[in-house]
């Protein structure tokens, strides 16, 4: 009984996993709020009846992709602003993590990207859930640097979200650099590279002076 009941189990799983799968794909191209359910299981090759054994709405599904997207990014975050290395180090580390993230997953950078301010009011707070537990381990991060000593609480997490946008920010600019000729591609990624360091270095040389 627990064999068969272990069986069933792996095969909503994957049929669930198949399901976010669909849906990504298909919102590459368009936006969660246009995106119908039917088309979902039409992709996956199921009932539409099925999607609700899974899901409650498709704004319950987006909300999923949401935390496939970013619930496992929390310790690439963290060490993107570790004090480990010199600043320049850091820098390179933290843009480095985050195009090949994006290299990785665009169809997740490109789903947050969009929906971040798109028209499904459940994804854009799930989305800024996220972004807000980002925000306060970067700030827990931030105030293990000496650089840190005498910054109040509010301030540190002023620059944790700071670093965040930046982060999200860069993210978009590598997608984009992705998209267009395959020729162009490098020298697209590299311009990113240089303006996301230029502007790192910026807020690192705020921050060096924030109590003068």
């Amino acid at each position: 009984m627990s064999h068969t009941l272990g069986i069933r189990q792996a095969q909503k799983q994957k049929t669930r996993k198949a399901l976010l799968d669909a849906a990504l794909a298909l919102l590459e191209e368009q936006s969660l709020s246009s995106l119908g359910l039917r088309e979902v299981t039409r992709a996956v090759g199921v009932a539409p009846t099925a999607f609700y054994r899974h899901f409650r709405s498709t704004a319950d599904l987006g909300v999923a992709l949401v935390e496939e997207a970013l619930g496992s990014l929390h310790p690439m975050i963290r060490t993107t602003v570790s004090a480990t290395g010199d600043p320049e180090e850091r820098v390179a580390r933290a843009i480095d993590l985050i195009a090949r993230h994006v290299d990785g997953y665009p169809a997740h950078v490109r789903f947050i990207a969009r929906e971040r301010h798109g028209g499904v009011q459940p994804v854009r707070e799930a989305i800024r859930e996220q972004l807000a537990r980002f925000a306060q381990e970067v700030r827990a991060e931030l105030a293990k640097d000496p650089v840190s000593r005498g910054w109040s609480e509010d301030d540190l997490l002023m620059l944790a979200h700071l670093y965040v946008d930046q982060m999200l920010s860069t993210a978009s600019l590598f997608l984009e650099a992705l998209e267009g000729p395959e020729e162009e591609r490098a020298d697209r990624t590299s311009h990113v590279t240089q303006l996301a360091t230029r502007q790192m270095r910026l807020i690192g040389l705020g921050r060096q002076h924030w109590l003068d």
